[in-house]
């Protein structure tokens, strides 16, 4: 396993991340243990998670199932840097029955880092993350929560997820004149070989902070794993969102091409598309949600893979990012 700092901090972590939204809806907890078990023997040291994991009225079930694996002792803990989520409403039904259970009001914060705190295990967070921007809490009064926080033990390192950019800035531009903490560290976006969006302005303002860049669905939902292949191979029937876009005759065709320049290399689509990310500038390393041991050693072989120049650029060719702005959409 390849090892790299989280953005501007010295903390050393996987450059791939262990996704664990699965665990508990998906998939149960004694084989969550085993594929914890491998990705810490396989080297990866980076877990992802959110307080809502779980979702329904089991909001809260995967932080547990993390818990009772750290609980396990063997190093467990001590080896894994653990990154968790705050803002969606953790009632079981997800109504708003009561205010301030929600959000980034310091209110909430502070209930929410001790919930996950006991639900974990743990007596600390390496990496608290806020889960989505907060149009009506000021910065200031969420740097406030932190600065107590952090001066508590009970985390290290913050980060965001699904921030423009513009709030990128405004949170460390924020965080730099209070003088507290050291703002943000890591971004962690949407971002794959069909979704380039980030590449605007998002990436570039994490570049500019110092942020670790965190790509989320780094498959698309599974339209980069090879989803055409699998249809004609095992009569397999895509779903959900993948199934909507190969619905389109112009995304077919563009996904067809993809898989197709990789038959002609021999290469695995989902593996290459997490390789792509990994040449990216700015990204620390790509979520990965395996729901069993064999998905996560594919996913290990990605970081095993090295990319050609010609192969890169085809990859641009079928799926052309947008540049950055303002020349994407100014000029």
């Amino acid at each position: 396993m390849e090892y790299t700092q989280l953005g501007r901090t010295g903390l050393k972590v996987s450059r791939l991340v262990l996704g664990t939204m699965n665990f508990g809806p998906q998939t149960d907890e004694a084989d969550s243990h085993a594929i914890m078990d491998a990705a810490l023997d396989a080297g990866i040291n980076f877990f992802d998670t959110a307080n809502v994991y779980g979702w329904g009225e089991n909001k809260g079930r995967t932080e547990s199932i993390i818990g009772n694996w750290f609980a396990k002792g063997g190093g467990r803990r001590e080896k894994t840097v653990i990154a968790t989520k705050v803002y969606g409403n953790m009632d079981a039904d997800g109504a708003t029955v009561w205010p301030n259970h929600d959000k980034l009001s310091a209110l909430n914060i502070r209930r929410a880092v001790d919930a996950s705190l006991k639900r974990l295990r743990t007596d600390h967070i390496d990496l608290y993350q806020f889960h989505h921007i907060d149009r009506s809490t000021p910065f200031d009064e969420i740097w406030q929560a932190i600065d107590v926080l952090v001066q508590q033990g009970k985390i290290l390192y913050v980060g965001s997820s699904n921030f423009p950019g513009y709030k990128i800035a405004q949170a460390n531009e924020t965080a730099a004149r209070r003088g507290g903490t050291i703002g943000l560290v890591s971004e962690q976006c949407l971002y794959n070989l069909a979704e380039r969006r980030a590449e605007m302005e998002v990436i570039p303002a994490a570049q500019d902070y110092g942020l670790g860049v965190i790509p989320w669905s780094p498959l698309h939902g599974g339209l980069l794993g090879g989803v055409i292949k699998k249809e004609v191979r095992g009569g397999r029937r895509s779903s959900g969102r993948t199934a909507d876009t190969l619905k389109d005759p112009a995304a077919r065709a563009q996904v067809q091409a993809y898989e197709d320049l990789l038959d002609k290399h021999g290469l695995e689509p989902g593996e290459v598309a997490l390789a792509w990310l990994l040449t990216r500038p700015g990204v620390t390393g790509p979520i990965v949600g395996p729901r069993t041991a064999e998905q996560l050693q594919s996913a290990l072989r990605a970081v095993e893979l090295e990319l050609g120049e010609d192969l890169l650029a085809g990859l641009d060719e079928i799926f052309p990012g947008p540049g950055p702005s303002p020349e994407a959409f100014a000029w």
